[in-house]
């Protein structure tokens, strides 16, 4: 297995001669971006009938590795460094010639990033992923209008309702693109077509442009949707009409409801979904899958540190054909260990932040961070390239306590090591089990300070709105919550922490905008998940989830769901609206449902072995247990604290309270500690 290492940040490396070219020739420059295994790759530049080594024009890299060091794994010192961009010198090709690549790999991985330039325009760029490969290109100056359709940004899956058709163009030609008309069709229908203007893509840019008409989607089903562009700058058409268009299917289908109403009127009912028996083994988080037909929830076990973290898919979650696969990723003690959180992007793709310090786990520098997966059952946990299945990671946010996801591949962090918050943006993955990790982007947001679990057990979860952009952190250590508008703020100078590899961008955010929304009635706050203009909060000491109206700030606590739960971390809302949460020491995934709330009687009935009166009281009431089935019971305030517990014996009970008006939950246990029931009192 190659060795993981972090790489100090280098700065750019220019080897680039101006060619002094002939009639009938072209200029052409290669930039080598490499991998942060460098010394492993050599490349030469030949003719496309050429072998490796036969009549080289340009070479690069480690020549101990040479053109037979294909997948020897010798690991010869030299060539290049890890994580750095090259520049070739200048050569003259044959203008209209065929030419290759030749790109060889001593560990068998590959790694590199190949961008080759005639007459300084971009015309090709490739990535090596094995062992020796070649990259055939020819030599001559791109057409003045050649813009290829590269993606359409929609989601697999979709609610009903109007959608924004989102393409994503490459400019090959010379001549930049200040407007096309874009236009798409569902089902091979008729094609809404508009002119989008005030662009400015230049030769070797990628853009994203939104079609200025929704498209309106009222039913469920499959569609196939096409995307396509044309008359380019107007009047011009594409040298390349074969890939101007594109063709991706989505599924429509109902969205999350919103049932949050029913809580505020009702009594919780915790109904168990799985546990220990199915793999869950110290559970911190939990998703669902954005298909949301498929009712499918993840379950991430925070596990031990060398063995690294698991996952618990349940399929038909709390259906009669539910069904449970637990995996752990083969070096998921590097990419996944003692992981906090985890959350689902919609194409399908998913994040977890690992709460250990290190991912070397070899007491050196810490070296870890997000890491990004598959949902695909055929890609995640199965073996890929000796580094797992992982899809990516970046390394610069140790002791990660939580992960939320805004877009793509973009997710935040709650640094809990550097004590800020972090934009990740994976850009493209580097695949499964591959290592460029050059295109990424981190975000340092330190002007709020937050602080992590002291006891490093409880975690400090995220949630994104993508209505509004922003972002609301649980700040465990601080025992509030705050949310923080991710669009203001500006960039300032790069972060005195790393990077310990090198990045598209690394930056610090100043002067953005924030404000608190709860920092009063939390003890040791632990989840965050929202719905609408509710925000639900979940306290791991008092075993409570917390109901808030985020309509205003400060927030407004509307009520607080008494669970006596163990150690709940981890809260989601479900395809059918109800709060999920996996409790970390009972180790199971429940649901909570609701039974109509019975305040008002005067006898109100738990079960037909225990009931209570009066109800309201004014502190003195009875609570009848003939049975015997109960032994003791519990009184509860609206902050979630024990205010008396006492005894039951198998008659009626009189008990007599001291205790401010207000109201209260009776939580009572039975013989076996295997049942609780609650019920709610008002004290007057």
């Amino acid at each position: 297995m190659k060795r993981l290492l972090f790489f100090v940040f280098a700065l750019t490396l220019s080897h680039f001669t101006q060619a002094q070219c002939s009639s009938g020739e072209v200029e052409v420059v290669i930039e080598i971006n490499t991998d942060a295994y460098g010394s492993e790759g050599y490349w030469e530049l030949v003719s496309a009938d050429s072998a490796c080594g036969e009549g080289t024009i340009l070479s690069g890299g480690n020549s101990a590795v040479g053109c037979s060091g294909a997948g020897q794994q010798n690991q010869p010192g030299g060539g290049y460094a890890g994580g750095n961009s090259y520049t070739s010198s200048a050569a003259c090709l044959v203008d209209g010639g065929s030419y290759r690549i030749a790109y060889i790999d001593d560990w068998g991985d590959g790694g590199f990033e190949f961008i080759v330039s005639i007459n300084g325009y971009t015309v090709g760029e490739f990535s090596g992923a094995g062992s020796f490969e070649f990259f055939t290109f020819t030599a001559s100056e791109p057409p003045a209008y050649d813009l290829t359709m590269k993606a359409t940004l929609l989601s697999a899956y979709m609610p009903q309702g109007a959608i924004d058709i989102v393409a994503e163009v490459y400019n090959y030609g010379t001549e930049t693109i200040t407007s096309l008309d874009l236009s798409y069709l569902i089902d091979g229908g008729t094609a809404v077509t508009q002119t989008i203007s005030g662009l400015s893509i230049q030769n070797g840019e990628t853009e994203q442009v939104t079609h200025p008409t929704p498209w309106n989607a009222n039913v469920n089903g499959d569609f196939e949707i096409t995307v396509s562009h044309s008359n380019l700058n107007v009047t011009f058409s594409d040298a390349n009409p074969a890939d101007d268009e594109i063709e991706t299917t989505v599924s429509i289908g109902p969205g999350r409801a919103n049932v949050i109403d029913s809580y505020l009127v009702n009594l919780p009912l915790v109904v168990e979904i799985a546990d220990g028996g199915d793999g869950i083994n110290m559970p911190t988080d939990l998703d669902f899958h954005p298909t949301l037909t498929r009712n499918e929830v993840w379950v991430l076990n925070k596990d031990l540190e060398g063995t690294g973290s698991s996952t618990v898919t349940v399929s038909n979650a709390g259906e009669s054909n539910q069904t449970e696969v637990w995996r752990r990723d083969g070096n998921a003690w590097h990419f996944m260990s003692l992981s906090t959180g985890i959350v689902f992007s919609e194409n399908g793709n998913f994040g977890t932040s690992p709460g250990v310090y290190d991912a070397n786990h070899n007491g050196g520098q810490a070296f870890t961070g997000p890491a990004l997966w598959s949902s695909d059952m055929s890609i995640y946990a199965q073996p890929s390239g000796g580094n797992g299945s992982h899809l990516d990671m970046l390394h610069a946010s140790p002791e990660c306590q939580g992960i939320a996801h805004e877009s793509g591949n973009a997710f935040w962090v709650f640094d809990g090591y550097n004590k800020d918050i972090c934009r990740y943006d994976f850009v493209e993955d580097h695949g499964p089990g591959n290592d460029d990790h050059s295109d990424g982007e981190i975000l340092r947001f330190s002007d709020v300070s937050v602080r992590a679990d002291s006891d490093d057990e409880i975690p400090s979860h995220l949630a994104y709105d993508k209505e509004t952009d922003w972002l609301y952190v649980v700040d465990h250590g601080n025992e509030r919550v705050f949310r923080m508008d991710t669009k203001s703020g500006s960039l300032a100078g790069v972060p005195s922490y790393g990077p310990f590899e090198a990045l598209a961008e690394y930056r610090t955010v100043e002067g953005y905008d924030w404000e608190e929304l709860v920092d009063t009635g939390l003890v040791q706050p632990a989840g965050i998940a929202l719905m609408e203009n509710y925000m639900m909060v979940s306290d791991y000491f008092t075993g409570t989830i917390i109901i808030y109206d985020i309509t205003t700030a400060p927030a407004v606590e509307l009520k607080r769901l008494a669970l006596n739960a163990e150690g709940i971390m981890g809260i989601t809302i479900s395809p059918a609206g109800k709060i999920w949460y996996v409790d970390y020491e009972d180790e199971t995934l429940n649901r909570i449902d609701w039974v109509p709330d019975t305040t008002l009687g005067i006898t109100t009935i738990i079960d037909e072995n225990l009931k209570f009166y009066p109800n309201p009281s004014n502190g003195e009431f009875t609570i009848e247990n003939y049975s015997g089935s109960y032994e003791s019971f519990q009184l509860i305030d609206n902050l979630g604290q024990v205010v008396f517990e006492g005894n039951l014996t198998p008659s009626a009970n009189s008990v007599n309270l001291d205790v401010p008006s207000g109201p209260y939950y009776i939580y009572v246990k039975s013989n076996s500690n295997s049942e609780v029931r609650a019920s709610k009192l008002i004290i007057q």
